[in-house]
């Protein structure tokens, strides 16, 4: 596979397109498994949080899809520690992103900065917070009156309003946790001086993080570069120009197979440079795992579609709570919503797609629960509703 040349457009075939998408995701070859989790995060560009835990949080599932049966603790450690190696800001939604990265999101600072708004009004008492942290710092919000006032989740409290509109604004910083509390921190204490002393434009911000983007996904149309880094009107208008003029350091493709609207795409270079090969895992996925968290983007590359339904009343879902993606040889061939009851992992709803060779897919989906089991602590097994075309070749492999 070449690079296209300065006047031409190099023509992906979809499984082309496919297989690189899925390398530079560390989802095929053993390169992306060097380096651990920190190197995992550096690769990825930002891993979504999120509070629902399953088999595990969401951040340590991407881990684990990419690396295997790794110590969950280290995966804490990658993430949150002294000196920070990362920190939690907005991305493609609330992410854990690589330290050096702090100063890319200078442009959304700002904006929250002069939008004086985020969910809620801000209360009186903002700067007697950050007096807080300055003096007594790091804090959580226990430490400052508690998140919540009683009531529904979103029901904060003044000071949780407070705190977070200064994360918000990068007068204080999160870079690590305690439990699954935010630790709050002034910036200037947590975040190395050299980082802060980096003074960028908006356009610097959004023309270097289009190349972290888009080396992140590999192959990916405007509209994938903008849903991953949420970017706004103007915004987008900065992303149109460092596309079209190169200074993202990425360059244009067209991926036949793909529908007409989304054919044209924008690659990392060196992506295109070798083709893509090694192994690929087996792995459930988590439904915020940045391979699959672009709906549209998932059904354009896997023929996959799929919706969180965490928040769809019970007796209206159709593949359960939190349902996983399966990643098997390249492909999303079937999904898992799991749940754990003592010691054993338990696949409350167990389907295979359309199209997918069933003996094969037995084999992925009986290791998938298995391995993920094990890392889990959980020594048994079980399965309840399952696709009737794979029931029993599925149980019978799950005993075996």
């Amino acid at each position: 596979m070449t690079p296209p040349g300065p006047d031409t457009t190099l023509t992906l075939s979809a499984d082309e397109a496919r297989r690189i998408i899925l390398r530079a995701q560390g989802l095929l070859g053993s390169q992306a498994r060097r380096g651990g989790a920190e190197a995992a995060l550096r690769r990825l560009g930002a891993v979504q949080l999120d509070t629902i835990s399953v088999l595990a949080r969401s951040h340590e599932l991407v881990a684990y899809a990419r690396l295997g049966a790794v110590d969950r603790r280290k995966v804490e450690r990658a993430y949150w520690d002294t000196p920070a190696r990362s920190f939690e800001y907005w991305c493609h939604a609330a992410c854990i992103l690589p330290i050096d990265d702090w100063p890319l999101y200078a442009f959304r600072r700002r904006y929250f900065r002069a939008r004086k708004y985020r969910w809620h009004d801000l209360p009186g008492d903002v700067d007697k917070v950050l007096e807080r942290v300055r003096e007594s710092g790091p804090v959580t919000t226990s430490d400052i009156g508690g998140a919540k006032n009683g009531g529904a989740w979103w029901d904060w409290s003044a000071s949780k309003v407070a705190i977070e509109w200064l994360l918000d604004t990068g007068e204080v910083v999160c870079t690590r946790r305690t439990g699954w509390r935010r630790v709050y921190d002034l910036t200037e204490r947590a975040v190395p001086a050299h980082l802060l002393a980096e003074d960028l434009s908006d356009a610097e911000c959004v023309t270097r993080l289009a190349g972290i983007a888009g080396r992140a996904l590999g192959v990916a149309t405007r509209a994938d570069l903008v849903d991953f880094l949420r970017l706004r009107g103007p915004e987008t208008a900065v992303l149109d120009g460092v596309l079209l003029d190169g200074s993202a350091g990425l360059v244009p493709v067209r991926v036949s197979g793909w529908p007409e609207r989304a054919a044209s795409a924008w690659a990392d270079p060196a992506a295109l440079e070798s083709e893509p090969r090694g192994r690929h895992r087996t792995t459930p996925l988590s439904p915020f795992d940045s391979l699959v968290w672009d709906r549209a983007r998932t059904a354009r590359v896997f023929g996959f579609n799929h919706r969180l339904e965490a928040y769809v009343p019970k007796d209206k879902r159709v593949h359960g709570y939190f349902t996983m993606p399966v990643l098997a040889g390249g492909r999303l061939i079937g999904r898992i919503d799991p749940a754990r009851e003592g010691s054993t992992l338990v696949g409350r709803q167990v389907g295979v797609e359309d199209g997918v060779n069933r003996r094969k897919a037995v084999e992925a989906l009986a290791d998938a629960l298995w391995e993920a089991a094990s890392w889990v602590g959980c020594d048994d097994v079980r399965v309840e509703r399952v696709d009737p075309s794979v029931a029993a070749p599925l149980r019978e492999a799950l005993a075996r």
